[in-house]
């Protein structure tokens, strides 16, 4: 062996050694080419491109640097191990020399694992959980080096990590809270409050201490500058420690996940370690979920789940790196000889790559690790998804009324300033009044000073505030409604989101497969909640009236609740069903780690059964399994779709035996028979269970069964058994007693019953997508799911309605961008679709200007969530992928949490639309009165002083903020449709309020300021005209408290005060403003520029201000159309858009030739009395003639008769509307046919003369693929 070298780790050493390593795969070659060494004539060179290049920049200059680095000892770079798995290829395995080449250059045995000998705290069966010890104490002479071996056989864990990293990704560097302020600070809106507020505090500065102040004033100019600065101080504080806490509480959530332990075999012996590294052989067992890359070694029958890696939705079979070289060349044409995989087991769904974030169902297995953390798999796409989020609609909205609002408050305060600096330049002209050259400079001062106050009384500084604490209320409370909300502005978009893609699978169902209807042998039929779900039996439906002479007395099917199935069984019975149940599976029961509860394990099927017979409270079934005495099993097999167990009893032996009904029922030659009242009939041996010979009614029964289930797209699974005297059968001596051939004793069944299996929907899912429809809120379901289970659940919650297409999705991405963007918009189910579909799916509708939120738990949906408005991920089931890639993360799972995220949404909207209008009244009211009473007196001063205009502009703001901000969100929000993006941030409604409201107060408070001496019949002097101006700013100041109340409704509706008491932050802080009003006037004095004034004031004030609450209300009466013309002329509201065109230009053509040809066509269909599987109803339906077109009735009814007579003789009659047990009737629009021949659904209900019909969907056939 050769000797170790020293070698210093430093930058300049890691890049001279990287010359002399091994350099076949560059950077150049990955990055820019395809990563493939070997030749492959049906690889696609750009696959590994784009693969790489999705993962974004962060994983181009973790290559990079993986080039660059020294990966001495070992022979591969991470880099060349990474483009193994994306994309998964086997030619670069074999380029590399293959499995024993790649372990030879990783230093690893694939029965040993890795050698670690000396290893501190590493002895038989230890775990690296504790801490251990370090090799050696570095001196600070020699702290940089260590020792290199050449040999990656002896390598050290250091080494490993070295070269291929830790398997941990790196923390996303938090942003400091100073760091978030100052991002804060980036706003438009408070860049320009802190620009106003510093030139109001350096003029207030100016005029409290640098001019002389009259006797007895004191010096407040400077307040207003501070004021401004806190309120911007207020937005910036809140607005961070709410981002910092919610960054917090995502950690939290994601630190919830126990560390797992890894299983790996290290010097030849098994032990359970944290920290796994490249080279390592770890074990796969059930349930696992896989931390990091790797290459299969051995193993039995493993397979895994990658449906939330990679999205293949199918189960993918583990092989050896040998036996999938041979399945490569079965594939090929060239049947090699060895090898495990023969030409006849053929499959795509095999490989030897085991992927990072996939799922181990089966099986026992062993890997070789080649890559992990962040060069895994999964450890890229986290990386990748580590991006900033973009504006929100109403945030751009609002950054674009702010630049409004600047750009007319500068002009206001520039002609505001022009005005009186002409004024003042002819007085010094005229020389008129008399005045030195001092006071001719504080004039000056004065009018630069009240033009800059009127450009702050103009700029909504409570605007941010109102949006923050609206937004910081909101979360707080959906946290307690089960959703955590990673981004805050995620929470006002959902208000508007006009489209929700949902997945199937755990959101809108409970992803536990459960027992919902059977038949025990033929008659008796259960249903879970029967009182609910009559339409789940058949029982005496269809019944055949044809009997054979001989049969039995005919026994009635009835139908029964579950609940309630144990009274109709006898004890033999119910113990045959429940032994057949328990014995034959091998499904157990365990406690979930995260509940404690104890739940079944297994497949699916299983664990539906064992469920059932425990709700029933059957015996244990431990105790009946262990009870037991099994000679054979036969375990399940794809091919006779069936498993069994054989065990010894009293008499004999019994051959329990399910699987799929309509194969078992075949083999059926008996059924158990079932009384309606009080169990099976009484036998001459007690513990003998009855059965019955299957005849041709009871075989015409199950079989209506079977089809009835199937329809409802229940998994329908049939339960039997088999006694035999002796084991092995007579006939069969010379076999082994665990070795006797199904096929020879699966015959001569008995039939204990069929049960429909299906994963329920959760509970108030369809109450929620009713809500969403409600709400104007279209939801599309997206599912890998079948077309008939995906229609099922969709049809029972609400997805599926009148309109809606069907559509799978290997026919959806094969469409062209203007397919695509016609259907859209009425697809309401994609079913087949894989990750891919979703994405597109949410590129096109955002295409349309809809605003999308999308639900995913999945590592593979982290891109369609990050292509969406708004992304929600699963809390329970979703990875760390999904919700790293989500903006909202649902708690419990459960879809109807989005319908809160909604209504709370839509409650943040609101919330800043009532600020808006209430700020807006009182700003443009303070603008006008400033403007006017300015420019009206001679010494260049307002009617409200800068004190007042404080009082006004900022404490009220700042309370009506949070008045306003914080109304608790009420079902009531969802009786609206969501606004669209590009709807304006004001409404007619609000504008009618802003205008008449701020019309009000500029009349009432210029005519008392000009003439309320008159109007009180006061004498002309100094003191009455103190009393009139406090009379002025107390009615404002009302006016704005009553109006703040006014501003509670944004709609038409009357009631103002609806919900008020649920608030107690706005009743308190409207208490607060009257009592801080009422000291302001009593003790104001000379700070305020009031004084006392008496009742009749006060009434007069009151009366003043209260009028805005009827004014309000008969705003609301109003019609809004005169009022929305005056705003789009006014350019204040856009223009509405166009309608599209209502006729297609190409149904021009003459349309009886077109109605004739299709009553042809239904006629060549019913012709035999066969309905084949074409759209010939949708045809003629396309077919319907515009009403201008319309072909007179005598022509049409020449062609009756015909039709008629016809179709009578070939047995067609009359047929009622289909049905859930035969939904397809005669009508195969209903049915799947369309869908199994690759085209489209379009639901049944959709009416005759809908659009659809007359565009190319409408005839169903296959939209031709570009």
């Amino acid at each position: 062996m050769p000797s170790p070298t020293h070698t210093h780790v430093d930058t300049a050493s890691v890049l001279s050694r990287s010359q002399h390593a091994k350099s076949d795969i560059s950077i150049e070659n990955v990055v820019t080419a395809t990563p493939s060494p070997g030749p492959n004539p049906h690889q696609n060179p750009s696959d590994s491109r784009k693969s790489l290049h999705t993962n974004g920049d962060v994983s181009k200059i973790d290559l990079v640097q993986d080039d660059l680095a020294d990966p001495c000892p070992f022979k591969f770079r991470p880099v060349e191990l990474a483009s193994l798995l994306d994309p998964k290829n086997l030619d670069a395995l074999q380029a590399f020399g293959g499995i024993d080449t790649l372990l030879d250059g990783l230093g690893t045995d694939p029965l040993g694992g890795l050698t670690l000998a000396g290893t501190a705290g590493a002895g038989v069966g230890a775990s690296q959980r504790h801490d251990r010890q370090p090799l050696s104490v570095a001196t600070p002479h020699d702290r940089l080096e260590v020792q290199v071996s050449d040999n990656p056989h002896t390598a050290l864990i250091d080494d490993r990590k070295r070269v291929f990293g830790d398997n941990v990704l790196p923390q996303r560097t938090s942003k400091s809270l100073l760091a978030l302020m100052w991002l804060a600070l980036q706003d438009k809106v408070l860049v320009l409050l802190s620009i106003a507020a510093v030139v109001s505090l350096a003029l207030g500065l100016f005029q409290d201490f640098g001019t002389p102040q009259p006797a007895g004033q004191p010096p407040v100019d400077w307040v207003e500058g501070v004021a401004i600065m806190i309120a911007v101080l207020i937005v910036v504080v809140v607005g961070s420690i709410n981002d910092w806490q919610k960054e917090r509480q995502f950690k939290v959530l994601n630190e919830k996940k126990e560390e797992r332990g890894v299983k790996v075999i290290r010097n030849g012996v098994e032990r359970l370690i944290d920290e796994v590294v490249v080279g390592d052989v770890a074990l796969l067992e059930p349930g696992e979920i896989v931390p990091c890359d790797g290459i299969f070694l051995a193993g039995h029958n493993v397979k895994c789940d990658e449906s939330a890696a990679t999205g293949e939705s199918d189960a993918i079979k583990k092989a050896s790196y040998a036996d999938c070289l041979v399945l490569k060349q079965a594939l090929s044409g060239v049947h090699a000889e060895g090898g495990v995989l023969g030409a006849e087991h053929v499959s795509t769904h095999t490989d030897c790559f085991v992927v990072s974030g996939s799922k181990v169902l089966e099986g026992v297995g062993s890997y070789v690790v080649v890559a992990v953390g962040t060069k895994s798999f999964n450890g890229r796409i986290m990386m990748a998804l580590r991006t900033d989020a973009e504006n929100t609609p109403l945030q751009l909205k609002l950054n674009v009324l702010a630049e409004l609002i600047a750009k007319i408050g500068s002009i206001a305060g520039i002609i505001l300033f022009s005005t009186l600096m002409i004024r003042f330049i002819v007085q010094l002209a005229t020389g008129s009044p008399v005045r030195s050259a001092d006071q001719n400079g504080m004039a000056f001062v004065q009018i630069l000073i009240i033009s800059v106050t009127l450009v702050v009384v103009a700029v909504p500084e409570g605007l941010p505030l109102a949006v923050t604490l609206a937004l910081a209320f909101a979360t707080k409370r959906m946290t307690k409604e089960n959703l955590l909300v990673r981004v805050l502005g995620s929470c006002e978009t959902m208000a508007n989101s006009s489209v929700i893609c949902t997945d199937k699978t755990g959101t809108l169902t409970r992803n536990v497969m459960s027992v919902v209807a059977g038949s025990v042998g033929i008659h008796a039929k259960f249903v879970r909640k029967l009182e609910d779900n009559q339409a789940r039996t058949n029982a005496n439906r269809s019944r055949s009236p044809h009997r054979s002479s001989g049969s039995n007395t005919p026994r009635d099917d009835f139908s029964i609740d579950q609940s309630m199935l144990n009274t109709v069984l006898s004890r033999p019975l119910l113990s045959l069903f429940n032994a057949a149940i328990a014995v034959n599976s091998t499904a157990f029961e365990d406690e979930e780690k995260e509940t404690g509860k104890l739940v079944f394990v297994g497949s699916k099927t299983e664990t539906a059964l064992l469920n059932f017979a425990k709700e029933l409270g059957w015996a244990d079934y431990k105790e009946t399994r262990d009870a037991a005495t099994v000679v054979q099993m036969i375990p399940f097999s794809s091919e006779r779709k069936a498993m069994g167990a054989v065990v010894k009893t009293e008499h004999g032996f019994r051959f329990y035996v399910k699987g799929a009904s309509e194969i078992l029922t075949k083999l059926c030659s008996s059924h158990v028979v079932v009384e309606q009242h009080g169990g099976s009939r009484p036998s001459t041996e007690s513990d003998d269970v009855e059965v019955a010979d299957i005849d041709g009614v009871s075989e015409e029964n199950m079989t209506r069964t079977i089809i009835f289930y199937a329809n409802q797209t229940l998994r329908t699974i049939a339960l039997c058994y088999r006694d035999f005297p002796s084991w092995p059968p007579p006939g069969m001596q010379g076999t082994a007693i665990d070795d006797v051939p199904y096929d020879v004793i699966a015959q001569n069944l008995t039939l204990i019953g069929i049960v429909g299996i299906e994963d329920p929907l959760r509970d108030g899912v369809r109450e929620a997508v009713a809500d969403c429809h409600k709400a104007g809120v279209a939801v599309k379901m997206c599912t890998g799911d079948n077309v008939l289970t995906a229609r099922s659940i969709a049809t029972q919650c609400g997805i599926y309605t009148a309109g809606g297409i069907i559509m799978e999705g290997p026919v959806f991405r094969q469409l062209d961008e203007s397919q695509m963007l016609e259907i859209v918009p009425r697809l309401q189910v994609l079913a087949r679709s894989s990750p891919e579909d979703k994405k597109i799916l949410v590129e096109k509708l955002r295409a349309l200007g809809e605003i999308v939120a999308v639900t995913g738990d999945g590592t593979n949906d982290g891109p369609a969530l990050k292509t969406a408005h708004v992304g929600f991920s699963m809390g329970i089931a979703g990875t760390e992928v999904a919700k790293e890639a989500s903006d909202i993360i649902l708690m419990d799972d459960n879809f109807s949490s989005i319908v809160k995220a909604i209504m709370w949404g839509r409650c943040v909207n609101d919330a800043v639309r009532k600020f808006l209008q209430f700020q807006i009244s009182t700003n443009v009211t303070a603008v006008v009165i400033t403007f006017v009473t300015a420019v009206a007196s001679n010494s260049e001063t307002s009617a409200l002083s800068a004190v007042q205009l404080l009082w006004i502009n900022i404490i009220m703001d700042t309370f009506a903020a949070l008045a306003l901000a914080t109304d608790p969100a009420s079902p009531a929000l969802l009786d609206r449709r969501p606004d669209k993006q590009t709807a304006p941030l004001f409404t007619v409604d609000m504008y009618k309020q802003i205008l008449i409201q701020s019309v009000y107060q500029i009349t009432v408070i210029l005519l008392f300021h000009f003439l309320g001496i008159t109007i009180l019949g006061y004498a002309d002097t100094s003191g009455n005209a103190t009393i009139v101006q406090t009379l002025v700013f107390n009615a404002f100041v009302f006016a704005q408290i009553f109006n703040s109340v006014n501003s509670r409704r944004l709609d038409r509706k009357l009631n103002i005060f609806e919900g008020m008491l649920n608030n107690w932050y706005f009743m308190a802080i409207t208490l607060i403003e009257i009592a801080v009003q009422v000291v302001i006037v009593f003790i104001g004095g000379t700070a305020f520029q009031v004084t006392r004034i008496g009742g009749r004031e006060w009434g007069i004030s009151l009366a003043l201000g209260f009028v805005s609450i009827p004014l309000g209300a008969l705003i609301r009466l109003l019609p809004n159309g005169p009022f929305e013309r005056l705003f789009i002329m006014m350019r204040l509201l856009p223009k509405p858009e166009g309608g599209l065109l209502k006729v297609r230009p190409d149904v021009e053509w003459n349309s009886a030739i077109e109605l004739v040809r299709d009553n042809l066509a239904t006629f060549a269909n019913l012709r035999g009395g066969r309905l084949r599987s074409s759209s010939f109803v949708v045809k003629s339906r396309q077919a319907r003639l515009h009403e201008d077109k319309r072909v007179p009735l005598p022509s049409l009814m020449t062609m009756v008769p015909t039709l008629i007579a016809s179709s009578i003789g070939a047995g067609w009659a009359p047929q009622s509307r289909g049905t859930l047990s035969d939904p397809a009737r005669y009508d195969p629009s209903k049915s799947s046919a369309a869908l199994w021949e690759g085209r489209l659904q379009i639901h049944p209900d959709t009416k005759p003369d809908d659009a659809l019909y007359r565009t190319k969907w409408g005839d169903g056939n296959r939209p031709s693929a570009v």
